[in-house]
Parts: structure tokens; C-alpha cells; sequence
């Protein structure tokens, strides 16, 4: 029996599963945190991932492994492949003003969407280079290769040092904002505009379902996939089809669909990304998910269930919170804070609070819903996902809100489990991913409730910038 083994280094932690290559039956398991903050020194993800492997009972016995792993983290290497500086990750808006300045530089937001489909906010790997420049110029003389965090792990996977070795994949790539989808080609005129003209050794893309080489540490001998980005590997874990919307409530919020469509979105909101098979990804994210949650419960002083049950049974009536706790992505309002409108003396029970949060985090991921149509994109159902996805007051009131039906798959490790996937794949050497059988999925809806994207809509932005 074939096993493969999938790598998710996500925000938070380092997940693996292993898997039969065939049928895709879990096998055994394994995760180990990573330190918070929002610039981390990659060898912190190494010795997650050690701890993560150790949990998961090794992984001597395995024939193939990709790793799925957050997008646009800055890793900077040196000519020797240490890293110059710790990681940038994505969550960090340090950035903010380098990428109105490469906006105003190639000529506005519509030169971007045609250069590569991707208007440069904070999240871009682009823009966190040109902060490098300006800010640490030092390290970026130092920086001889530019890659991301899966890429990263899949070269310290394979032993390798030289920096002509490193891979990448499509997916994790169209999130750097000098790769076009449109083109499949890395722009490298972008790289040395942000970069102060230097030009570091980046990454080769391989085909999404290529060998890119052979495991020789924990996994010695193991076929290596290109790996791709997380929001990639779940998409191609869920078997997302034409017509799936793919919402995933965890730290940030994220709205994609699997499409043919090639995006090309001046407002920046809707980025082109590609997805693990070699289709698009148009995608879009928030910087505030199920942490939204997690303050106001905390506020209520109540835990998960509790919060469900008081958004449940209450209306909101008329209050109305506006989610942007971290600043915000989509709009892009790095600066901008959280909201609360319509106070009156009826509506200040800790339900009308709850309700409230619930539905201000809907709205702010249904208006991302709407951005993908606007894109051409098709929307017929809902596929929710994340840690949010397990609240009760989440699962009921998503289809109202998102106006279609909602499908929530059960708890799992997608991204994890979308690398596996993606492994088995490069194992077959075939041309179609692996038939696994898609994940077992409740099924939720009710009648459209238009009437609370309107109220929301009309105090979204009054919020400061």
C-alpha cells in the first residue's frame, strides 16, 4: 500500500497527515505550533515540522510528500541559503506604504491587474520586498535568492543548498505579484522595481503534478510534489468544482473559487491567483475571520457554544459591527478599526452583540462573494470551512446572508490534506489528480435575508481608514 504524506505550515502550526495513495484513507497524523507574532525566523517551522513528523509517528514508510503552506511570507536567503533577516508573513502590514508607492510607480492599479493580475497591498510578497529595500538595504545587498514558506520547507526536505534548486508551484506563486497567471511566467522587470534593481534567484515553477525531486531527510528517497500555497491545496482537498465558492473562516477570511476565468480586477480586491491543477484561483481575503468571534465571546465572557446559542436566539436589530479588529485587506484599510453602529437602549443584551458579530463577519465575506461575480466568476453554492465554520450561529446564518445554499464539509485538514493529494499525484505520474472521495458535507439553507447586507452596507464606510 502506496502512503504519501501532506505538510500544511500554516500561520499557527505545522500539520501532517499520511495517507493511502490510492484511496485517500487517513493513516495516522501529527501538528506542533508555531511561534505567534507576524515575522518568524523559518527555522522555527523546521523544528515544527520535526515535532509534527515525531507526533505523526515518522514518516520512513512514505512514497511521496508536498507541502502546502500560508502564502506571500518573505524568505530571504544568502548566497550560502541562510536566511538574511527573519520571514515577513503575510499578516504583516508593515508594507502598507511600499505598496501605494509601487501602485503610483508602474502607473496605477489597472498597470498592476494587467502586469500580473494582482494589485500590491500589505499581504504581497512584492511589497515586503521594496520595505526590505528601503528600510533594511543592508540585507536586501545581502539576499541572493527570494522564496516562500512552502518553498522553503520543500528545499530543506530535499537537502539541497544551492539556491538554483529551489521549485514552486503556480498556485503559491501568483501570490508574489511579479508572477502572471495570464502568462504563466515570473515578471522579473516587477522583482527589480521593487527591489532597488536587484535581482535574486527565485524559485522555478514546476507542473503541478511534476516530481520535483526526492526526500532525503525524515523522508529519505520520498518523491517530492511541487507543493503550492494553502488556499490551492484546500481547494484541490475539497475537489472544489465550476460553481463552488470556497469560503474559509480561520485567522484571516478567505473567498475563492476554481474557475477558467482569468481575472483582471484594477480595485485590487479580487487577486488572480492559480489553483494545484493548473486552472485559475481568483481569490480574495480579509484580515479578519474567526478571531471576530473569539474577541466578542471573550467580551461576553462567554465560551463558543454559549456565544451560538445568544446569536441564535436573538435578532440584532439594527446593531450593526463592523469586523475590521486587525485593520482590513479587502477593502484594503490596513489603518482602519472595528465598529459598532445603531446602539439603542433596545438592542445592548449580550445577544444582539453576538448576533451582531455573527453577521457583520458574514457580510464582510459576502461582499467578497459579490467581487468574484462581478469578475465573471460563477457562485451557486458555498463550500464553508475553518475553524469559524464550527459555530452553530456560523452554519445557520451563512445562507441567508450569502444568499445560496452552504455546504460544510467536515472538520479537517484540507490544506494538509490537499498536499497529500497533491503528492499521490506526482506518485501516479498521471495527468488528473487521484479520484479520492469528497469530503462528507452538511448541507445548509434558507431564504436570502438581503435586508442585513443592506444595513451593513450603509455604515461599512463610515469606518475610519
Amino acid at each position: 500500500m502506496p502512503l504519501v504524506a501532506g505538510v500544511d505550515s500554516s500561520t499557527q502550526s505545522c500539520k501532517i497527515v499520511v495517507r493511502d495513495a490510492e484511496t485517500g484513507a487517513l493513516i495516522r497524523q501529527g501538528r506542533a505550533a508555531h511561534p505567534p507574532g507576524t515575522e518568524i525566523d523559518p527555522g522555527h517551522w523546521w523544528s515544527a515540522f520535526e515535532q509534527a513528523v515525531a507526533a505523526a509517528g515518522g514518516l520512513d514508510d512514505i512514497d511521496a510528500l508536498s507541502v502546502g503552506a500560508q502564502q506571500h511570507g518573505m524568505v530571504c536567503l544568502d548566497e550560502d541559503g541562510r536566511s538574511v533577516r527573519p520571514a515577513l508573513l503575510w499578516n504583516d502590514t508593515r508594507s502598507a506604504a511600499a505598496a501605494e508607492q509601487l501602485v503610483a510607480e508602474l502607473g496605477g492599479a489597472q498597470a498592476w491587474a494587467d502586469a500580473v493580475g494582482v494589485v500590491p497591498v500589505a499581504a504581497i510578497t512584492v511589497t515586503k520586498l521594496r520595505w526590505l529595500a528601503d528600510h533594511e538595504p543592508a540585507s536586501a545587498d545581502r539576499t541572493a535568492g527570494v522564496c516562500l514558506p512552502h518553498d522553503w520547507l520543500t528545499w530543506k526536505l530535499s537537502g539541497a543548498d544551492g539556491l538554483d534548486t529551489l521549485v514552486t508551484d503556480r498556485g503559491d506563486a501568483s501570490g508574489t505579484g511579479y508572477y502572471s497567471t495570464a502568462s504563466d511566467s515570473y515578471r522579473p522587470d516587477l522583482l527589480e522595481l521593487a527591489f532597488g534593481a536587484r535581482r535574486p534567484v527565485l524559485p522555478r515553477v514546476a507542473a503541478p503534478n511534476e516530481s520535483t525531486g526526492v526526500a532525503e531527510i525524515f523522508a529519505p528517497g520520498a518523491i517530492l510534489g511541487a507543493g503550492t500555497g494553502d488556499n490551492a491545496a484546500a481547494a484541490l482537498a475539497l475537489d472544489a468544482r465550476d460553481g463552488d465558492v470556497i469560503v474559509s473562516i480561520g485567522t484571516s477570511g478567505v473567498v475563492s473559487a476554481v474557475s477558467s476565468a482569468v481575472v483582471d480586477d484594477a480595485s485590487g480586491e479580487v487577486a488572480a491567483f492559480a489553483d494545484a491543477t493548473g486552472r485559475q484561483l481568483p481569490l480574495l481575503c480579509t484580515l479578519n475571520g474567526a478571531p471576530v468571534l473569539d474577541a466578542v465571546a471573550g467580551l461576553l465572557g462567554v465560551d463558543h457554544d454559549r456565544f451560538a446559542e445568544l446569536a441564535l436566539n436573538s435578532t440584532s436589530d439594527g446593531l450593526v459591527l463592523v469586523p475590521y479588529l486587525s485593520g482590513e485587506r479587502t477593502p484594503n484599510r490596513p489603518g482602519a478599526a472595528g465598529a459598532l453602529h445603531g446602539l439603542r437602549l433596545t438592542n445592548t443584551t449580550p445577544g444582539h452583540l453576538a448576533r451582531a458579530a455573527v453577521e457583520g463577519l458574514l457580510c464582510g465575506l459576502a461582499d467578497g462573494i459579490d467581487r468574484l461575480r462581478d469578475q465573471g466568476v460563477r457562485t451557486e453554492r458555498v463550500l464553508l470551512v475553518g475553524g469559524g465554520a464550527r459555530s452553530r450561529a456560523v452554519r445557520a446564518l451563512a445562507p441567508a446572508i450569502f444568499g445560496m445554499p452552504v455546504a460544510v464539509p467536515e472538520p479537517g485538514e484540507y490544506v494538509a490534506d490537499g498536499a497529500a493529494r497533491q503528492a499521490a499525484w506526482a506518485l501516479s505520474g498521471t495527468t488528473a489528480p487521484p479520484e479520492w472521495p469528497r469530503p462528507a458535507a452538511a448541507e445548509f439553507t434558507a431564504e436570502p435575508a438581503p435586508h442585513i447586507r443592506e444595513r451593513y452596507a450603509a455604515v461599512r464606510d463610515l469606518t475610519e481608514h
